[in-house]
């Protein structure tokens, strides 16, 4: 691909850093993050690329129409890659209005936005530029103990953060068809790497090990999730911005399905050979189960034989090797995660913290 203007929303969160800093450290391409700069948005996390002159930031929020399309009038994007979202399962459950305006009403800005300015840009933008809207696989739902979820699954959400996302999904679905915007959809499992926002499982049992709290885990720990690293993520994204079909829709999967109790003790092996903890024997011996969260989905599980054999992507870390990376990155750098856990980032201070231990994916 020749060198693009590529506008990433919600650049400075978890997957939208790591396609930051995937795109200026390893492509020629521009690169323009607008992020409204939530409690989950960190820009310590791209730090490493802010001063490369091919990088902008703007801190936008993407229900804000008049910003976006001054954004986009002034930059003259190629691509979009929208990642900005409101993704927490259990913040969504105790205060759904902002999943509701993020995820729906933001995407349909941003589609809306889009239209305007193809509209207004001469044949040759409306003939190259696309845009990647990147959705999760909890929008098909829970399932057995068999089965995958294919881009031909019926959607079932069960949570309200689901359910936005699945909103968004046909949002854009109907953009396509009714105004033939340039779009792609993508569904991806569950993602895990560096620079994660402590809040999600694998970020929240490596921090409490090391610190000998508690490692909360809801019910059982039986339920299943396919772990997609990261990276492997990113570079699907751009396989798909690159090779896949406008109008159509890519399951992106890491072939790592795992139960949630696994990926603890995992963790706490792991650990276990990295630091020699004074407080307890071994760090598995810190795994507490607490009371399931409501509408917890039992299992999710994606066949991405699609992007695989018609767009030529497969990840390139396996369980094994993306979680000894992830955990010796948070071993690594705790200074980072002491900044988000202090001051505006601060967990308490939101209200992350409350009788049902919410913060586990």
């Amino acid at each position: 691909m020749n060198p693009q203007t590529i506008l990433v929303t919600g650049g400075a969160g978890f997957i939208g850093s790591a396609m930051v800093r995937y795109l200026i450290n390893n492509t020629d391409h521009t690169v323009l993050n607008i992020d409204k700069l939530t409690y989950a948005g960190n820009l310590e996390s791209i730090k490493s690329v802010s001063d490369n002159p091919r990088y902008y930031f703007e801190k936008v929020d993407i229900i804000n129409g008049d910003e976006l399309e001054r954004i986009f009038v002034e930059f003259q994007p190629d691509s979009i890659i929208h990642l900005a979202a409101e993704s927490h399962v259990d913040r969504s459950i105790d205060g759904p209005a902002n999943f509701l305006n993020t995820n729906i009403i933001g995407t349909y800005t941003i589609l809306e936005t889009l239209r305007k300015y193809l509209n207004n840009s001469g044949s040759v933008k409306k003939a190259t530029v696309r845009m990647v809207h990147v959705s999760t696989d909890e929008v098909y739902g829970s399932l057995g103990k068999t089965g995958y979820f294919k881009e031909t699954s019926p959607y079932r959400p069960n949570s309200p953060y689901s359910a936005s996302k699945a909103s968004a999904d046909h949002l854009v679905r109907a953009w396509y068809h009714t105004f033939d915007l340039p779009v792609i959809t993508t569904n991806c499992s569950n993602n895990y790497g560096p620079y994660q926002y402590p809040e999600k499982l694998i970020p929240v049992v490596i921090l409490n090990a090391l610190q000998g709290k508690p490692i909360p885990v809801y019910g059982k720990g039986d339920n299943v999730r396919d772990w997609l690293y990261v990276d492997d993520h990113v570079r699907g994204l751009i396989t798909v911005l690159e090779k896949g079909e406008v109008g159509e829709t890519y399951n992106i999967g890491g072939n790592a399905e795992m139960m949630n109790i696994e990926i603890v003790r995992r963790i706490c092996s792991i650990l276990d050979e990295l630091i020699a903890n004074p407080i307890i024997d071994k760090h598995e011996n810190l795994i507490t189960f607490v009371n399931d969260r409501p509408g917890h989905d039992k299992r999710y599980a994606i066949n991405a034989a699609r992007i695989q054999n018609e767009l030529g992507w497969k990840p390139q870390e396996s369980f094994d090797s993306g979680i000894h990376k992830t955990v010796k990155w948070y071993f690594n750098n705790l200074s980072w995660c002491d900044a988000v856990m202090k001051g505006k980032y601060n967990l308490e201070r939101l209200g992350m913290f409350n009788k049902r231990e919410r913060y586990l994916s």
